[in-house]
Parts: C-alpha cells; structure tokens; sequence
C-alpha cells in the first residue's frame, strides 16, 4: 500500500508543478468565457442587417407604416420602393438593395405567402428578420382594417399567456435554466476525459519507452503501478475543478463587492436569482463523482492501451519510431473514444426528453452515465430523475470502474514489458483473459 501511494505522491506532485497544469489552470476559464462571449460577439457585429425593397402592386402598404416598423426593429431595413417591377429587376444590380418583395393586388383581400428575392442566399436569421417586420406591418394594416384602437392592439398583445413548468417533485427546477447546466457539465467531463485520459495513456507510454517501468515493476506489482498512476492523475483533475471553483467564487464575490453601478447590481442580482434556483452543493458534489468516476472507468483503458503500444528500443529516438507509436496509440484508443464521443452526442436528445427511455439508460450504463447523467441531474432530483436511478447509476459505475481496472490490469501486466510486437485488440483480449 505505501508503495502505491509513492506512486500516487509521485504522478500528483509531478504534474501539478509543471507549468502548464498552472497555465491551463488559470487559462482554461478565460478561454471558455472567452470562447462564449465572444463567439455571441461576432456573430452580432457580422450579422448583415438587410436592405429590402417593397414593391406594393396593392397599395395597402404606406411609407408611415415601414418607418415606424424600421425604428422598432432594426435588424433589417424596409423601403417602399418607387420603381415598378420590372424596372427594378431590370436594374437591381445598379440600386442598393439586398433583394425586394413583391406585394401582389390580391393583398387588398387576403396575403399568405411572400418571396424575398435576392442575387445570393442570406442568413436564415436575417430572412427571419424580415419576415417578423413584415408580420408585424401586415397585422397593424388587419387592425385598422377592422377599426381596432392601438389601446385594443396593446390590450391584445398583453393578452398573451406564457407558461412556465413547475415540477412539483423539485420545486426549484427550471428547464431552460437546467439545459444550460447540463450542457455545460456535460461538455466539461467530455474534455476531461479525454485530456487526462490521453495524459494516462502518454505517461505509461513514456516510462515504458524510457525504460523507467522495467525499473518500478522489479519493487511493486503493475497493477499497483498502474492504479497510482490513474488515481494521482484524477487527483490533479480533481485539484484543477476545484481551483476552478474557488476561482468562480472569488470572481463573483468581487464582481459582486465592486457592483457600484446599477447595471452590475442588476446583473448580480440576476445571478442571485439564478443560483437560488439550483441546488448548488448537489450538482457539484454530483459532478465531482461523475468526473472521478468517469475518468477512473476510461483511463483504466488508456493506461492498458499505453502499455501495449510497443516498439523497438533501438529505435527508440528516432523520430519516425515516435511518429509511428503515436499512430499505433491513436488507432487502439479510437474505440474507447469513439465512447466519448457517442455519450457526447446522446447529450442534446437527452437534454430534450430528460425523462424519455433513451434518457434513463444512457445515464445508467456506465461508458455513458458521467456526460449523460450529469445533463438530467439539473432538470430536478427526485422529479426528473428518481433516487433509485441515480444510485443504480453510481453503483453501477463503481462496478464498472472495478470491472475496467481488472480488465486493463490484465492487459498492462503482459503489455508494460512487452517491446518489438505490435500488438491488436484480439491480442490484447487474449492477455486479459489468460490465466
């Protein structure tokens, strides 16, 4: 036991003093941040806002009525155009106009469908914007049509029901407030997955190539070597997500100190009122068990994938020998991947029916349950999903996380000292069940 918690003491300390586990630290948030805030950003400043032409052949449509539309909205800009049709398809090219929509006569009675036409293909929430305004002047010429009063508009407009869920299971438990975690969660144990499983599967590659195994095994068992090395590598996972709190928490509580203006006020305000909606201790607790038994139950098989990636010693340094290995360790962890990836895109049809069959099992097989179960445990516990799932989920990967160590112990007592061969998953299979 004091054998393997050096080997845990050794990978831990190791990685959490490099640089770049404090770089990634402190970058990994701002970068996220970042990567929202400003992905919203662009896509404001680089949608076009359009410039279309009316050609009224009904007469129903009045400048009055497009200015006003024009000021409330401007996310397009509509122009009651003076030339006649064909004068204006003639000489589109010439005017500055993004495309132009034909009002036919008929619309004196009745007006359905309409037609943008344009020399190129727009953005779908740029003809949505179009369209909206358009909506909007044809209703205010319905109203006159029929003498409704603009207090009568306003009256029917504010008539308008909205309806909100409530769980009466979790009384907290707000769908869309819930999607957002659960994406969110969802994606960060994606990444961590991979990123820390792939470092398991480097680090047993490395020490294998640098001999260094050959030297340990000789003093303690491979398994014990490979579970000290697995578990001080979630231990710095575990550390990053933690420092990743503390650092949210000291963030909004300065945010929150500094909230001088009544702009930040209100924002914060907002979050309050946000976070009182979700039970905050729950889901991090609940996120802590699904990253560490998530990433017990792959890296197992990253470690037993690294030792099995073989090569000549001789070669060793070369540089093509590296390349070589690297490919031969991509192609045998493609499968445990492609798991990864498949939990991943599970998450938005889960996300949608958090309560549906695909639902409930994704998040109780272990090689899905960490993305998937950590998607519905927002949407309310034990509302959408009941006490006997989660537990039958945690238990469940705890097994399995005792069922994937055996099987890639197996594999990375033959693999670790094994050199010159390449070996395939039907080989690997043969090491894992041989007696």
């Amino acid at each position: 036991m004091n054998k393997s918690l050096l080997i845990i003491k050794r990978e831990y300390l190791t990685r959490v003093r490099k640089k770049t586990f404090i770089i990634s630290t402190i970058l990994f948030p701002l970068l996220y941040l970042g990567f929202i805030f400003g992905t919203a950003y662009v896509a404001k400043k680089s949608s076009k806002v359009l410039k279309v032409a009316i050609v009224d052949s009904s007469g129903v449509f009045d400048r009055g009525m497009i200015a006003r539309a024009n000021m409330q909205d401007s996310s397009s800009v509509l122009e009651l155009a003076t030339d006649k049709r064909d004068s204006l398809v003639n000489h589109f090219d010439k005017m500055d106009y993004d495309g132009y929509v034909i009002i036919p006569a008929t619309a004196k009675d009745s007006l359905h469908d309409l037609t943008m036409v344009s020399d190129k293909n727009h953005g779908i929430s740029s003809i949505y914007g179009v369209r909206n305004k358009l909506n909007g002047i044809w209703s205010n010429i319905n109203y006159n049509k029929l003498g409704i009063s603009e207090q009568q508009r306003a009256a029917i407009e504010n008539s308008k029901l909205e309806l909100n869920e409530k769980n009466f299971n979790d009384e907290k438990a707000d769908s869309g407030l819930a999607s957002g975690i659960g994406y969110v969660a969802g994606f960060l144990i994606y990444f961590i997955l991979l990123i820390y499983g792939s470092q398991v599967m480097m680090g047993v590659m490395e020490e294998k190539t640098n001999r260094i195994a050959e030297v340990m095994v000789s003093s303690i068992r491979p398994f014990q070597l490979m579970i000290g090395k697995i578990i001080g590598i979630g231990l710095v996972a575990l550390t990053q997500f933690l420092l990743w709190i503390v650092f949210a928490v000291i963030i909004y509580n300065i945010t929150k100190a500094s909230g001088n203006s009544n702009a930040i006020s209100a924002v914060m305000g907002e979050v309050d009122k946000t976070l009182s909606n979700i039970n905050v201790p729950f889901i991090l607790v609940c996120f802590g068990f699904y990253l560490l038994g998530g990433f017990f139950f792959y890296s197992s098989l990253f470690a037993a994938i690294g030792s099995a990636v073989n090569e000549d010693m001789r070669e060793a340094q070369s540089l093509s020998a590296v390349n070589e290995d690297m490919r031969e360790a991509q192609s045998l962890s493609f499968p445990i991947t492609l798991l990864v990836i498949f939990s991943i895109g599970l998450m938005a049809p889960v996300i949608a029916d958090p309560t549906g069959d695909l639902a409930v099992w994704a998040s109780i097989i272990p090689f899905s349950s960490p993305i998937i179960m950590m998607a519905r445990i927002p949407f309310g516990i034990p509302g959408t999903v009941p006490w006997w799932q989660l537990g039958l989920s945690m238990a469940l990967l705890i097994g399995g996380f005792f069922l994937t160590t055996w099987f890639a112990g197996k594999i990375y007592r033959t693999g670790i000292l094994m050199y010159g061969k390449k070996p395939s998953w039907k080989e690997m299979m043969k090491w894992a069940f041989r007696k």
